[in-house]
């Protein structure tokens, strides 16, 4: 799996040295057609994983319409400090490698927004 910074400003690894909280990770995953089941059942297993570790409040996968072969998980977390530390651990390290090759994953921590009249913070 490769890695894609989806900002260019901030990089993954600088937000991740933040302490925001809580936040959305949101992270588009690209691949080959060829390699869409390979990825749902790696991702099981590590949204699994995740949903063992302190902090993590929930998550939802999306897939493009259409036969797409793109996704976007969408991870809520009470801060950046508890997905730093899932994220880092040695377990969750080692199954990024089960992800197949032609994987791009771009992961960028957000926060809500408030926009007067349309939604809140």
């Amino acid at each position: 799996m490769r890695f894609r910074e989806m900002d260019r400003q901030i990089t993954y690894a600088e937000q991740l040295s933040g302490d925001d909280g809580p936040i959305e990770l949101i992270n588009v995953f690209t691949m080959d057609a060829d390699d869409v089941e390979v990825f749902l059942r790696v991702w099981a297993d590590d949204a699994a994983y995740m949903k063992r570790q302190p902090g993590f409040v929930r998550t939802q996968l999306h897939r493009g319409t259409g036969g797409s072969a793109t996704f976007v998980n969408i991870a809520t977390w009470e801060s950046v400090g508890e997905l730093r530390a899932a994220f880092s651990a040695p377990e969750f390290q080692a199954a990024v490698t089960r992800y197949p090759h032609s994987i791009e994953a771009s992961p960028h921590m957000c926060t809500a927004v408030a926009v007067p009249g349309v939604c809140t913070a």
